[in-house]
C-alpha cells in the first residue's frame, strides 16, 4: 500500500510567511511566504519520499459549526495582508505541483483532510497528517500519525512523527477522547468555551477515573474538586455541544480526490513570473524528467 502526506495547507502556509524573511518581487509584491511553501513542499518530499500527497484549504467558516456556536472562531486576526496576497498564488504553486488544493465551501479543511485520512487508513494505506494543529491528534491510530513541523521556538529538532503512544505522552489521554478532552478543557484557539478552571492535569484526572466526556457528566456529583460539581452538571448540554465542535469528520462529502502529475511548464512560468530565480532553478532540475515528484 501506499504513503501518503496529508498537508494542512493554512497551517504549513502561516509558518512559510513567518519562517521567512520579507522578500519581494521588484515591484514590491510580497514572495517570501511563496518561497517558503516551494521549500517545504520540496523537504518534505526529500526527507518523507511519499508515494503521494494533497494539500487541503479552507474557502470559508464550517456553517454547522457556526449554527452550533456562531462565536466559533470569531476571535481570529485577520490573515495578515502579505500573505493574503500570496494565498492565490500559493494554490496555484500547489495545483501546478501537482498536489491538487482540495477545498469545499462551507466545510473546513481539518474536516476535509481527516475525513480523507480516515478513507486512505480504511483503504490500508499509510497516512502522515502534516500539521501543528492539536485537533488532527483525534484522528490518529495505527494507520495515520501526525508529522509535526520543527517548533519556532527550537527548529532543530525537526520534523516529528506523533503516533498513538505520542499523542497520550502529549495530552494524558488517546486519540480516542481527544475531542472529549477538548470539549471539556475548551479551545481557545476556536473560541470554544469549555469548563471554566478545568485545565489539562484536571481533565486527564476525570477521564482516567470516569472513561468519557458522557462518564465524566453521569458522575458530575462525585467530582473532585468539589467546585466543579454543580457546573458540571448544569453545563452538560453545552459540554455535548463543544464535542459536535471538536469532533473532525469522518465521512468527507467529496469524492476520493488524487494527486496528479506536476505541470512543469505551469510551475516555471509561475516561479519566474514571481521572479523566484533560486526556486525556478531548483524546480528545472527537479522536473527535467531525471526526478519524478513521486
Amino acid at each position: 500500500m501506499a504513503k501518503w502526506l496529508l498537508l494542512d495547507g493554512y497551517n504549513l502556509a502561516f509558518r512559510a510567511f513567518y519562517g521567512m524573511p520579507e522578500l519581494t518581487r521588484a515591484d514590491g509584491f510580497p514572495t517570501g511566504a511563496l518561497h517558503g511553501w516551494m521549500k517545504t513542499i520540496w523537504r518534505l518530499q526529500d526527507q518523507m519520499s511519499p508515494d503521494a500527497m494533497l494539500v487541503f484549504f479552507d474557502l470559508g467558516g464550517s456553517q454547522d459549526r457556526l449554527a452550533l456556536l456562531p462565536e466559533y472562531k470569531a476571535q481570529r486576526k485577520e490573515t495578515p495582508e502579505a500573505l493574503e496576497k500570496q494565498i492565490p498564488l500559493i494554490k496555484e504553486l500547489t495545483r501546478a505541483l501537482g498536489l491538487v488544493g482540495v477545498e469545499l465551501d462551507g466545510v473546513e479543511s481539518d474536516d476535509l483532510l481527516a475525513a480523507q485520512a480516515r478513507a486512505l487508513a480504511d483503504a490500508g494505506h499509510e497516512v502522515l497528517i502534516v500539521s501543528a494543529d492539536k485537533d488532527f491528534a483525534q484522528c490518529v491510530d495505527e494507520r495515520i500519525k501526525i508529522l509535526q513541523p520543527p517548533p519556532t521556538a527550537n527548529p532543530k529538532l525537526g520534523w516529528r512523527v506523533m503516533d498513538t503512544a505520542g499523542v497520550v505522552e502529549k495530552f494524558g489521554v488517546a486519540p480516542v477522547r481527544i475531542a472529549e478532552y477538548l470539549a471539556l478543557i475548551g479551545d481557545t484557539s476556536d473560541n470554544i468555551p469549555g469548563i471554566s478552571g478545568v485545565g489539562p492535569k484536571t481533565a486527564v484526572k476525570w477521564f482516567a477515573e470516569f472513561g468519557t466526556l458522557e462518564g465524566i457528566i453521569a458522575h458530575a456529583a462525585e467530582l473532585k474538586p468539589e467546585r466543579f460539581r454543580i457546573e458540571v452538571a448544569a453545563r452538560a448540554e453545552d459540554l455535548r455541544r463543544n464535542l459536535k465542535l471538536t469532533t473532525l469528520l469522518t465521512a468527507s462529502p467529496l469524492p476520493h480526490v488524487a494527486p496528479s502529475e506536476p505541470a512543469r511548464e505551469k510551475l516555471c512560468a509561475l516561479l519566474e513570473a514571481m521572479e523566484m530565480r533560486s526556486t525556478l532553478n531548483e524546480a528545472q532540475t527537479r522536473y527535467t524528467g531525471q526526478r519524478e515528484l513521486f
